[in-house]
């Protein structure tokens, strides 16, 4: 029997902040994407997707990347197309960190931080990090396969105080 929800096909996961005033060290937030076997969901990961790599597949991909939040609006972007993940993958994480090569940086040294989810032109959820303030780095969504295979969505907002690549491997450790 097949399922009247569509669940999800094509995200993107979009991210903006201000650049830092004059003299200041730039600051550096990345998107990252962390995909888990069906298998072992909550293990390490099966791979991750960041500024500077995509899915093997290509089904995960950053096709922006700021370094210093210059531009106009959400600058930076990662594409998700979970309905061409394989069957193999039955959970994403998506998450944020602070590069931290100029000194500890938190979600309260950045100007204007947000983060949102989209799917088309409907937004899923949005975040501007105001609960996480002291954190240097945090999960923003879950979507896992149901048994239908439907990829369902979940917002999963939790703050980390750690550097990036630790952040990377433990992101989607904790249940949800």
């Amino acid at each position: 029997m097949s399922s009247l929800n569509k669940g999800f096909g094509k995200v993107e996961a979009q991210l903006k902040w201000d650049p830092s005033p004059l003299g200041a060290p730039d600051s550096d937030l990345d998107l990252i994407a962390a995909t888990y076997r069906a298998d072992d969901p909550r293990g390490e990961p099966a791979y991750l997707v960041h500024f500077d790599s995509r899915s093997p597949d290509g089904t995960i991909t950053l096709g922006r990347d700021s370094t210093t939040g210059n531009g106009l609006g959400f600058d930076e972007e990662m594409t998700l197309e979970l309905d061409r993940l394989s069957p193999v993958y039955g959970r994403v994480i998506v998450g944020v960190a602070i590069q931290q090569r100029t000194g500890r940086m938190v979600f309260g040294d950045i100007a204007n931080p947000a983060v949102r989810i989209m799917e088309g032109y409907t937004r899923l959820m949005e975040s501007d990090f105001a609960g996480l303030s002291a954190c240097t780095a945090a999960t923003v969504a879950e979507f896992t396969r149901a048994d239908s295979g439907e990829w369902q969505f979940h917002v999963y907002l939790r703050g980390f105080d750690t550097d990036p690549v630790t952040f990377a491997r433990t992101m989607g450790g904790a249940a949800s």
